[in-house]
């Protein structure tokens, strides 16, 4: 099952996605999911200077531990990412005012880059 936040007509629904095998026979299932808030504007990017933090694997942006702009030290937690059921810390690479390239709630590939630190 893999869990995707889909914008419709300005309202997010959090919807979850399940992969079935080639050639099974899969009957289509509706359901009807509550509207959730909307995951916070993502910050415009910043300049290519400063530590890119980059996501080890895919996952769902479950917390971001500080503000944009707070200074934090090498290897402190600063945002929690959700992969297969479990919480995993993201820690800090240096020292560093932090600006985060992503956003709460926010759906992430491999690699992708979540903060930059300068």
């Amino acid at each position: 099952m893999r869990n995707f936040v889909v914008v419709i007509d300005g309202k997010s629904y959090s919807v979850g996605v399940e992969e079935v095998g080639e050639g099974e026979n899969v009957a289509p299932v509706v359901t009807k999911v509550a509207p959730q808030a909307a995951p916070a504007a993502v910050p415009a990017p910043v300049s290519a200077s400063g530590v890119k933090v980059v996501s080890p694997f895919p996952g769902l942006i479950k917390k971001l531990l500080f503000e944009n702009g707070a200074t934090i030290k090498k290897d402190e937690p600063i945002i929690v990412l959700e992969a297969m059921k479990m919480d995993n810390d993201i820690t800090a690479p240096c020292d560093g005012k932090i600006t985060y390239q992503v956003a709460k709630g926010a759906n992430v590939e491999s690699d992708a880059v979540l903060a930059v630190i300068g």
